[in-house]
C-alpha cells in the first residue's frame, strides 16, 4: 500500500478443470470415427411443443391396474407389482405382462383374488380386435 489508495489485487483464474460448463457438454458421447459428424444435442422451441403435446394425449389405452394385497381385515396396500402366481392364474406369461406395462414382483408369494380378477378384465380389454 502506497499512499492512501490500494493497489489492485490480482485476481488467480480458477483450475480449467473447474471452468468447464456442465452445459455446453455434449448430452450424448460421440464414438471416435464419428467426431467429424457432430449432431444437435440442444431442443429447439417446436421440440418442447411436440414434447407437451404428447405428453398432454391421453392414453391410447386404459392404464395398468395397481396390485394390491391384503394386510388385515378390510384393508389392502399397494403391492410392488403382482406375483407370478397371479400372472399364471390369469393367464399371463412375462412376456405378454412386458408388453402390457403391467409391474411384476417375483418375490411375492401368493395369489389375491382381486388382483387375479383385475388381471383377466385387463388382459381382455386390451386385446387388439380382429
Amino acid at each position: 500500500m502506497i499512499g492512501w489508495f490500494r493497489e489492485p489485487r490480482v485476481v488467480q483464474a480458477m483450475p480449467d478443470r473447474l471452468e468447464t460448463n456442465l452445459l455446453a457438454t455434449p448430452c450424448i458421447q460421440l464414438a471416435e470415427e464419428d467426431v467429424t459428424k457432430r449432431t444437435m444435442t440442444t431442443w429447439h422451441k417446436r421440440d418442447w411443443q411436440q414434447y407437451y403435446e404428447l405428453a398432454r394425449r391421453p392414453w391410447q389405452r386404459h392404464r395398468p391396474p395397481r396390485p394390491v394385497y391384503p394386510t388385515g381385515l378390510n384393508r389392502v396396500l399397494p403391492a410392488q407389482g403382482f406375483s407370478l402366481s397371479e400372472l399364471d392364474d390369469a393367464g399371463v406369461d412375462l412376456d405378454q405382462a412386458e408388453r402390457l406395462g403391467l409391474p411384476v414382483d417375483a418375490g411375492r408369494i401368493g395369489a389375491y383374488g382381486p388382483n387375479v380378477t383385475v388381471l383377466r378384465d385387463f388382459v381382455r380389454s386390451s386385446r387388439q380386435p380382429l
